[in-house]
Formats: structure tokens, sequence, C-alpha cells
């Protein structure tokens, strides 16, 4: 039978203090530093507010990453710790230690509480590391004067009951603090509500822009030159844009061009972009060109997905620089039918030593197409993951292409479609023709080199919606399924 270990004397100084009630400033004032980082985590923790709001207002580091401790909601200790924030400002005096430069409440891994962990077995060594390598942990924009809240936004129709606060008290404060939003997400907004709260948040500090809408190009031109100023985005997702169902002839279609034009002029301002989204986004057919050319850094991820593109558009991903160290393709949904993929196969070829992830689900693609593409993909020695799940490819075809990523020993992920002879006249899945021939390309995959995660994948059934899929194991569709 072991013993218990013993707590620390660290420890039972923590439990006293926050047993104390009546702790005001003054008192954290005299406190060691080292103490600070394990208290409050256990003070927010424990919703001890009345400790919080003590050591918001005396806290010795340049910053406060809050937001890691509090990934899940608690309405009372957020508002404990912006009520300090606000006292703060208003003192004429700071702690003697230091001065609080930032406020992260982002909720999400931070250094910081890494940087100090190690405090709680007793290492007080790190006190004499001072604030001077918290700070090597801070952006460049925290070492300024002004006090900086950092937050990440996701604006919903419904917004939440602490970000409903969070919003008003910036609003309110935008005039003596500095708010930052590096991601911001926006779901169905009105425009002006967009634009409100980005003259509290200023685009210039957002490096993730997500805008999932049902705008049409008149009300997107509209945000677009918000769009522009945000010249330091690295990601940007646009999804979807609807299309203007009411038209006056040749007078709409002109004002549709203006504003596509006008949308698409703000990529030419974007310094830092690396990963570009499109999703249903319908003016996207022939226009996909001009895109490209205005970007002004090299992409490691473009996404276009369920979207018309036309033949000139994927022609000329074979000519754009900018396209040339992509890491991550993703084509899923966009219709390749009638389209030559020529153009795409020397494209593949050309960034080759860089792809790392191709989706070309529901391409609605065939073994035409597909034995363009195989000398390509053969060639693509960085890629990791594929996926052609819900095309139609013979399982000849299929059996070429597996034979050609032999020398793919990066593969972690396969998605293949269920050959077209696992199928009967009106549609229906065999589920026994299914696993025999899917089992069979598994075995002869093996012959050439070990497959981590290779999966076959049927249609979706007309029946139930979903699909059969053989990896390791067979998994039938909800029909298959009541009849077992």
């Amino acid at each position: 039978m072991s013993a218990q270990t013993p707590p620390t004397l660290l420890k039972l100084a923590r439990q006293a203090l926050l047993r104390d009630e009546t702790l005001d400033m003054s008192a954290l004032d005299k406190l060691p530093m080292v103490f600070f980082p394990a208290l409050f985590k256990e003070a927010l923790t424990g919703r001890h507010t009345t400790t919080v709001k003590a050591m918001v207002a005396a806290w010795p580091f340049p910053c406060l990453p809050v937001g890691a401790l509090m990934k899940t909601p608690d309405l009372e200790t957020f508002q404990a710790v912006l009520a300090r924030v606000d006292t703060w400002l208003k003192r004429k005096f700071h702690p003697r230690r230091g001065k609080l430069q930032v406020l992260d409440l982002r909720k999400k891994y931070h250094e910081f509480w890494s940087i100090w962990n190690g405090v709680e077995d007793g290492d007080c060594s790190v006190e004499n590391q001072d604030e001077q390598q918290v700070v090597k942990v801070l952006p460049r924009y925290a070492l300024r004067q002004c006090l900086k809240v950092v937050a990440d936004l996701c604006l919903r129709p419904r917004i939440d009951e602490e970000q409903t606060c969070f919003l008003q008290w910036a609003q309110q404060r935008k005039g003596s603090i500095q708010f930052c939003c590096m991601k911001m997400t926006i779901w169905i907004q009105p425009v002006h509500v967009i634009k409100e709260v980005l003259k509290v948040f200023h685009p210039e500090h957002i490096r993730e822009f997500e805008l999932n809408t049902e705008w049409n190009i008149f009300m997107l031109a509209r945000f677009a030159p918000c769009l522009g100023q945000m010249k330091n985005l690295h990601k940007l997702l646009l999804a979807p844009v609807s299309k203007n169902i009411f038209k006056i002839g040749n007078r709409t279609t002109d004002m549709e061009d203006k504003c596509i034009n006008k949308f698409i002029s703000q990529f030419s301002r974007f310094n830092c972009l690396q990963h570009l989204s499109f999703r249903r986004v319908y003016f996207l057919r022939n226009c996909i060109k001009r895109v490209l050319r205005c970007l002004m850094t090299p992409l490691e991820t473009l996404s276009i997905t369920h979207c018309n593109i036309s033949q000139s558009d994927l022609n000329y991903f074979s000519e754009c620089p900018k396209l040339f160290q992509l890491k991550h393709l993703d084509m899923k949904g966009v219709g390749l039918k009638a389209l030559d993929l020529m153009p795409l196969r020397v494209f593949l070829e050309k960034v080759a030593d860089t792809l790392q992830s191709l989706d070309m689900k529901c391409c609605r693609m065939k073994d035409s197409h597909l034995i363009v593409l195989i000398p390509a993909l053969s060639k693509c020695s960085q890629l990791a993951k594929v996926s052609f799940y819900c095309n139609d490819f013979s399982m000849p075809i299929l059996r070429n292409l597996l034979l050609h990523t032999a020398n793919l020993n990066k593969m972690n992920v396969e998605q293949y479609p269920a050959p077209l002879e696992c199928y009967d006249d009106f549609g229906y899945v065999s589920t026994e023709r299914f696993t025999q021939l899917c089992a069979e390309q598994i075995d002869r995959l093996r012959a050439i080199r070990q497959p981590k995660r290779i999966f076959f994948a049927t249609h979706m059934c007309p029946r139930c919606g979903e699909h059969c899929v053989y990896g390791r194991r067979f998994s039938p569709c909800l029909c298959q399924r009541r009849r077992q």
C-alpha cells in the first residue's frame, strides 16, 4: 500500500490564498511571481471570482492568456475578468513588476502556461527568468504601449451570452483598448452588422476570415472594401454566394460584372494569403483566372468546391506561378465531365514535388478522365491523402491507378469509388460483388506496397442516402443493415 504524496508547500500556500475571500491587490503585489500562473488557473477553474478579479488587476506579466483556460463557457467568471480590466485601465499606477500589455481571450493552447508548468513541481528557478521568457511567446503587436485584447470571433445569427457581453464591452471601450481579432467567422449576418464589428476589430489584424452567408454579388461588392483592408490575411474562405434571380435585361448583367470586378480586385491587396477556399460561389466560372492573376503570394491550399468552372479556368492552373508550390488541392463537387483534363495533368506534374493532398470527390469523372491523370498522379511523391469517391470508374482502370501508386510511400489515406461492376442495371449495389472486388484490389496493392488506410465506397443509396464502405471491414448502408 503506497503512501499518498503530500502536497507541496506551494500548493498549500495556493489553497490558503484561495480560501481568503478578502484577498486584495495590495497583498498580491507582494506575492512572488512564481505563485501567479498556478494560482490563477486554480482560481479560474474553481470559480473563485473574487480572487480572479484581484489577480487580473495585479497581473505581473505582459500577457494574460485567459482564453486558454476558459474553453468551457462561464459567463460570471468572464464578466469578472472584463470588470477587473476596467479597474486596471482606470488606475494611475500599475504593479511594480510589469504592465499588462495583452489580454488573450482565444480559447486555444498558449505556450505561457506550459512555460510555468514546472512550478507545479516546485521548480522555482522559473521565477528567476522573470517576464523575459514570457515576452518571447508574445506576438510583435504585444510589445507596444496600449492594452491589446486578442480574440477569435464567430458571429452567428444567435450569439451566445458570453460573446454578446464581450462585443458590448468592446464597443464601449474601442477608444481606450486596441482590439485584435485573429480569426473571424461570419454566419448569415447583414453587411452593416459586420462593418460595425470591423470598426472595433480592425481588419488589418485578421489572419483567418470565413464568410458563410447567403449574400448575392451586390451585397458582396458592398463588403469588398472591408475585405481589401485585411492585408495580412493568411486564410480566406468564401461560401456561398447566391445568384441574383431578379434580372432586368442587360442592365443587371452589367451591374453584376462591375460587382464581380470590384470583389476580385481586392485579392491584389492580400500580401500574405496562403490558403484560399471557395464553396458554392456561382460567379467563379470564367473568373478563376482573374482571381489567380491578382494573387500576390504563392498558395499552399486551393479549394474550389461545388462550383462550376470553365475549360479556360482549368487551363490557367498550369500557367499560374502562384500555384506551383501548392500542397493541397480540393475540387470536390466540381463537374469535370465535359472538360479536357490534360491541362490538369500538366498542372499536377508541375506540383508533383509539393502536393500532399488531392480531393476530387463527386467530380463526375469517368474512365477516360482518370486515364489522363494517372501518369501525373504516379509522380506525386509527397501525396499523403487522395479521394476519388463518387466517380464512375471501372475495375480495370482502378487497378491501373493502384498499380501506378507503387512509389507513393507517404500515402496515409486513400479513398476510391466502388468499381462500376458492383452495380446492377438499376444502379443498386451487390454487396457480395462489392466486397469481393474491393478485397481483390487491396490484395493486389499489398503485393507492391503496404496501404495504411484505404477505403472503397459506393454511390449514395437511393433508398437511405448512405454509402456502403469497404476498408478493414465492410460497413453496409442503413438498408443493408436492416436486412441483416
